[in-house]
């Protein structure tokens, strides 16, 4: 195949790609204008008579007492927290496992491997249990507890410590007196910034659209992420919740776009330095 040929082939189906996964935004957007009534009445990918997204938002933050802010305000601290305390965890273990050795140190790291091939609903049962026993159940530490855990995170931050931090670096501040925990704050930390970004982004985000554990652990309406409590609107037996779940549905990304857009750029420079190192 010529050359051209092939790139034209290659951005085609980039192009196709690009335009798969714009497809649903851009009908969240649209859609998301609309009223009630127009939902099923307009054509699907473009905008109605009535432009009533103001209203909608409206209509959205202000249904029951505002409950759709509480659980937004939820979400960010479930994801907020748990993301920050997954990525300090995740970079104390990988740089234990980079840079000590101790007995049983491959079986373990071979287990926390192995747990990424886990599906997390699998441990959503075992948890309801454990939380049950010690009286945690419909709280936010029934979330934000097993949300502290990311072997995909361990993986990274080992790899990007194993590589970036240099055994002399850490000798010659050993030989100045610092202690482990400091090497660890003021050495290590810093230069393992970008991957330890891409682990907050990717913990962030999953644990933002994280159903089915707060779905079983919470009873309370106002302890629901944004994502349960889109759930329990579009479950309703009626059809004018639809546009309430659908401009929810768009409020809801918006934190996620933010913080893609605004940390692209050591995201991707994590992202790289761990594919390339792996």
């Amino acid at each position: 195949m010529p050359r051209f040929t092939s790139r034209l082939f290659i951005r085609g189906v980039l192009f196709l790609g690009v335009v798969y996964f714009l497809i649903p935004i851009w009908w969240l957007l649209t859609a998301s204008t609309k009223s009630s009534s127009e939902l099923f009445s307009s054509p699907p990918l473009w905008f109605g008579e009535d432009f009533a997204l103001l209203d909608n938002i409206v209509a959205v933050l202000t249904r029951q007492d505002g409950l759709f802010v509480r659980w937004m305000l939820n979400s960010l601290i479930y994801a907020g927290g748990g993301a920050i305390g997954a990525t300090l965890l995740s970079a104390a273990a990988g740089y234990v496992f980079a840079k000590y050795s101790f007995p049983g140190k491959g079986a373990l790291f071979g287990a926390i491997l192995a747990s990424i091939l886990l599906p997390a609903s699998l441990l959503v049962m075992p948890l309801y249990l454990l939380f049950s026993s010690l009286g945690m159940i419909n709280t936010m530490w029934a979330v934000i507890i097993p949300s502290l855990v990311s072997p995909f995170g361990v993986f990274l931050a080992r790899i990007t410590a194993q590589e970036s931090v240099p055994d002399d670096l850490l000798d010659a501040a050993r030989i100045d007196g610092a202690g482990e925990i400091r090497i660890f704050s003021t050495i290590a930390l810093p230069i393992m910034g970008p991957a330890l970004l891409t682990v907050f982004l990717f913990s962030f985000v999953g644990i933002w659209n994280n159903f089915f554990l707060p779905m079983v652990t919470l009873n309370d309406a106002e302890l629901w992420p944004a994502m349960l409590g889109l759930y329990f609107w579009g479950s309703q037996p009626s059809e004018l919740n639809y546009h309430f779940v659908i401009t929810g549905s768009l409020l809801s990304i918006i934190p996620l776009a933010i913080a893609f857009i605004s940390l692209q750029k050591y995201w991707r420079v994590g992202l790289t330095a761990g594919a390339v190192k792996i």
